[in-house]
């Protein structure tokens, strides 16, 4: 399905009741319902938006999502599996059809096919029993990269079994992604068949396990080390960033694990603006063995309560 808006297929305003656009769906799957309009392939294709449309804007959390990120977004994070999960039609068109027999009905192919059996009546169905082309397998491929990748965003060339050969692509990595994500490129699973379209290459995004920094959505959490003296006295101290060194001043009486916050050196928020903030957790390093002149004075701090 090309990626039109899908308030826009079901004719409705973004700010639709949810008994407006159920109104609006019934209204247009009784004039585009396959046996209403035999053997009409633009029918077919607007019945299909329909039903994709209605069953994303019906359910208030996908319907968030889609509102969220959009029409490109949205189709990034959900597969057809996806989409129709918990989609009722049996509720949704009670009665409309007449619930004529069964039929076989099928929306996406492979793995992501959704077969919604006795719902439409009547014997037309997608797949038409082998008469129409059947939709490829989708693949699923893990992309690893590294946390500075994440940040920057960029580009890769993967390649991929498909079809008996190796296929290669190159992948647009948006800045700021997280770990599980998947993104998606139409068209570029494996061919289907009897004339019917591709599946699509669904990446699932992993990320490298960094040696210095941890994340913690779009912040950073680093670790400093101090000195007693250090904490106690107070100094500036270099800290890693993912853009270099950066010194920091650290108060004197600091105490041990507190979290100083270098604001917007995180990483960047994934698809809007801004970026996470960077905290430096500090962690005064106490010796494990010491002279006997330092022991002297440490013992004569402690007369003092220090």
């Amino acid at each position: 399905m090309a990626n039109r808006d899908y308030y826009e297929i079901l004719g409705v305003s973004k700010n639709a009741s949810d008994e407006e656009m159920k109104r609006a769906y019934r209204k247009l799957a009784m004039k585009y319902h396959p046996d209403r309009n035999p053997n009409k392939k633009d029918a077919e294709e607007r019945f299909k938006e329909i039903n994709e449309a209605y069953a994303v804007l019906s359910d208030k959390e996908k319907r968030k999502q889609y509102d969220t990120f959009g029409a490109d977004g949205f189709r990034q994070r959900f597969t057809q599996e996806d989409i129709f999960r918990g989609f009722d039609f049996d509720e949704i068109l009670s009665g409309l059809f007449g619930g004529r027999g069964r039929r076989e009905f099928k929306f996406g192919g492979g793995r992501g096919g959704v077969d919604f059996g006795d719902i439409f009546g009547g014997s037309y169905g997608y797949q038409d029993m082998g008469r129409m082309g059947q939709r490829g397998e989708d693949v699923l491929y893990e992309l690893t990269i590294s946390l500075e990748e994440a940040a920057s965003g960029g580009e890769k060339r993967i390649s991929y079994r498909k079809d008996g050969k190796v296929e290669e692509v190159s992948v647009k990595i948006p800045k700021g992604i997280p770990a599980g994500k998947k993104l998606r490129l139409a068209g570029k699973g494996m061919e289907g068949k009897k004339g019917g379209p591709p599946g699509d290459l669904y990446l699932q995004i992993s990320i490298q396990e960094h040696p210095i920094f941890t994340r913690e959505e779009d912040d950073l959490i680093v670790e400093k080390e101090v000195s007693l003296s250090e904490a106690v006295l107070g100094n500036s101290v270099e800290v890693p960033t993912l853009e270099g060194t950066k010194k920091i001043k650290v108060p004197p009486g600091t105490q041990s694990h507190t979290k100083m916050r270098l604001k917007g050196l995180g990483l960047p928020h994934f698809q809007k603006e801004g970026r996470g903030d960077e905290y430096v957790k500090v962690i005064v390093k106490i010796p494990k063995r010491v002279s006997e002149k330092a022991k002297s004075l440490i013992q004569e701090l402690a007369k003092e309560g220090i």
